[in-house]
């Protein structure tokens, strides 16, 4: 969820440290696509932002808690 309540998906255009990004993917049990299975394993699940101006990608395992990811608008 983003700090504003709104559910994360894929897709959603955001700000994240103030540039515009958006939601490569979110994940959040494993799904035998062993790409997507890492980051279960590894972090519990979370969501990738593509945020080209400053971070190219940013993993967040836990999104809730990003001050700096906020939501702006859904496809």
């Amino acid at each position: 969820m983003y700090k504003s309540g709104e559910e994360i998906k894929k897709g959603d255009r955001v700000l994240f440290h103030g540039e515009p990004g958006q939601i490569e993917f979110v994940v959040e049990e494993l799904s035998g696509d062993p790409a997507m299975d890492w980051y279960v394993n590894e972090f519990g699940g979370g969501v990738m932002v593509r945020e080209p101006q400053a971070f190219g990608l940013c993993f967040l395992s836990e999104p809730d808690g990003a001050e700096d990811l906020e939501f702006v608008s859904r496809e």
